[in-house]
């Protein structure tokens, strides 16, 4: 008997649809795709919205993403702009597609310091064969100011068809 096999994206939305709505069900979710992704896991973001090619992620500033300027490390916010891109992107590919990252441009515009927020939108295009598809994240401190913009380019293509091996 075949079985379906059901999308990350779809797995994840299941999960954020049973745990976001609780008190503290955010931060539980959030740890639990830090347990999945171990180096972003130790980033410890919040993601505030997950909806299909829609996604908002929370990074206060501590410690441990601080740089020597006493502001958000570079790279803590190019690896934000990152896991916001591939939860928008993720999110959105049906089961047929994958997805894999081929590249990562950063702009800094601005020292990020406090609770920051990073966003991305994105709508899949049709894949029939190997493409290149770019998602943009923009990152804003909490006075809506610009601090850093991810695009990040994503290899999308089908995802090969299992042989029956007998």
């Amino acid at each position: 008997m075949a079985q379906t096999q059901e999308s990350p994206g779809a797995k994840l939305q299941t999960l954020w649809t049973r745990l976001s709505p609780f008190p503290g069900g955010r931060w539980i979710f959030s740890k639990i795709l830090g347990w999945k992704i171990p180096y972003t896991g130790g980033l410890g973001a919040t993601i505030v919205t997950l909806e299909p090619g829609h996604v908002k992620v929370q990074l206060r500033e501590r410690q441990s993403v601080r740089n020597h300027l006493q502001s958000i490390h570079a790279i803590a916010l190019a690896n934000l702009g990152e896991l916001t891109t591939g939860l928008a992107l993720v999110g959105a590919i049906p089961e047929s597609i994958r997805g894999i990252l081929v590249g990562l441009n950063v702009s800094y515009t601005k020292k990020a310091r406090g609770t920051i927020e990073s966003e991305a939108k994105c709508e899949i295009p049709e894949v029939y064969e190997p493409m290149d598809y770019r998602v943009d994240a923009k990152i804003r401190d909490s006075s809506g100011d610009i601090v850093a913009e991810v695009y990040a380019h994503w290899r999308l293509g089908p995802v090969p068809e299992k042989q029956d091996i007998k």
